[in-house]
C-alpha cells in the first residue's frame, strides 16, 4: 500500500469550481492562513495548491473535448511539471509528469470506508485517512438556492465523508455561502418543524459551540470584520 503522510494537527483548504469558492480569496486576503491548500479540477490551474484532485482519467482531457471550456486549461496542467505538486488521478499518464495514483487501497483500509462518486469526496478521503485535524471547505456547493432546477451530483457522498472526519475530531468549516450542509440557510429553518412554529429555533454554530435560542431572544452579535465560516 502507498504510505500517506501524517496530517495530524494541520488545517487544510480544499478549494472547488463552486461559486462560494470565492470565499477562499476572502479569507487569504484577511491573513487566513493554511497549512496546506488542495484543489479540486481546474482549481488546480488557477491557485497555487499543495495537492490536486483531478480524478478522471488524464485522457479524458488530452484525447477528447468532454470538458467543455476546461479542457484547454486542464490539458495545459496535465503536461506541466508542477515542481513536486502531485495530481491525484485514478491512473497515470506518460504525458503527464505530475500525475500520481490516487493510493485508493491505502484510503480504504485505512478509513474502513470506499464510498467515493466524485471527485471532492475522494479529498475528503484522503483527509480523514491522513487525519488532517482541520478541513476548510471552499466551492463545495452542489446546488445554489437561486437556481432550484439545478445540481451537481455527489452531494449526500462528500456530506458522508464529513460526518466521518467530524465523528473522528476533525473540525470541518464550510464557507459560508455554500449550500454544502445547509451552511446558507436561514439560522431560523435549519430545524425541520420548529421552523414553522411561530416563534422559531434561531440555531448556529460556531468555534465547535451550539446556540440555541427562540427568534425572539437572539441578539445579532457585532458586525464580523473577518470572513465568517460554518464550523462543525
Amino acid at each position: 500500500m502507498t504510505e500517506l503522510p501524517d496530517l495530524t494537527g494541520k488545517s487544510v483548504a480544499i478549494v472547488a469550481m463552486g461559486k462560494s469558492g470565492g470565499e477562499y480569496l476572502t479569507a487569504r486576503a484577511h491573513s487566513i492562513e493554511f497549512d496546506e491548500v488542495w484543489t479540486i479540477n481546474v482549481m488546480g490551474r488557477i491557485l497555487p495548491s499543495h495537492r490536486v484532485f483531478m480524478m478522471d482519467p488524464p485522457s479524458r482531457f488530452l484525447d477528447g473535448e468532454f470538458s467543455g471550456g476546461q479542457t484547454n486549461a486542464m490539458r495545459d496542467m496535465l503536461v506541466s511539471d508542477l515542481n513536486g505538486v502531485p495530481i491525484y488521478s485514478c491512473t497515470t499518464d506518460a504525458r503527464c509528469p505530475s500525475v500520481v495514483e490516487y493510493p485508493l487501497k491505502s484510503v480504504m483500509t485505512t478509513t474502513g470506508h470506499y464510498y467515493f462518486n466524485n471527485t471532492v469526496a475522494y479529498a475528503l478521503g484522503f483527509a480523514a485517512a491522513t487525519k488532517v485535524s482541520q478541513l476548510n471547505l471552499f466551492g463545495v456547493d452542489f446546488a445554489y438556492r437561486e437556481n432550484i432546477y439545478f445540481a451537481e451530483a455527489g452531494r449526500a457522498c462528500c456530506e458522508f465523508w464529513t460526518g466521518i472526519l467530524v465523528s473522528h475530531g476533525c473540525s470541518v468549516s464550510v464557507a459560508s455561502e455554500s449550500s454544502f450542509i445547509d451552511t446558507n440557510v436561514p439560522p431560523t429553518e435549519r430545524l425541520y418543524g420548529y421552523h414553522r412554529l411561530p416563534d422559531p429555533m434561531h440555531i448556529s454554530v460556531g468555534d465547535g459551540q451550539f446556540s440555541m435560542v427562540r427568534q425572539s431572544e437572539f441578539t445579532a452579535p457585532p458586525e464580523p470584520t473577518d470572513p465568517i465560516l460554518y464550523k462543525g
